[in-house]
């Protein structure tokens, strides 16, 4: 018998798609970080978050089927990734971990990831 991922444990497909919907919720009325998003619709970008979480958490590998290895410094490079930046993205994130009510131990490794990453995005200090 196996160990059931992250991605099995707190829910599977659903609570990842609801986590990427409340995120872009907030995304969509930020106004730095809504120009980061070439697309009239967010919908693309919440089906690209949501198959890389998925992914990265355990669950199936669409992501990289789809579109290759993540390469997140290289896909955010065009984007000015600066600590305002980040930190709306961390805010919106916070907002949509919090909606999710996961027990303390998974938020807390969840959260812990995201932080991570935001910060490993940075690639300007300037304005």
């Amino acid at each position: 018998m196996t160990t059931p991922s992250f991605f099995e444990e707190i829910g599977g497909h659903e609570v990842f798609v609801r986590l990427v919907d409340v995120f872009y919720e907030g995304v969509a009325t930020d106004e730095v970080l809504r120009p980061m998003y070439p697309e009239e619709d967010l919908g693309p970008a919440k089906v690209r978050l949501t198959m890389f979480l998925e992914q990265y958490w355990g669950g199936p590998t669409t992501y990289s089927e789809q579109r290759g290895h993540p390469r997140l410094r290289m896909r955010h490079a065009p984007f000015t990734v600066n600590p305002d930046a980040r930190d709306r993205w961390l805010k919106h994130m916070r907002v949509a971990v919090d909606s999710l009510d996961l027990a303390p131990a998974h938020e807390s490794q969840l959260w812990d990831y995201l932080e991570r990453a935001a910060f490993s995005l940075i690639n300007t200090f300037e304005q």
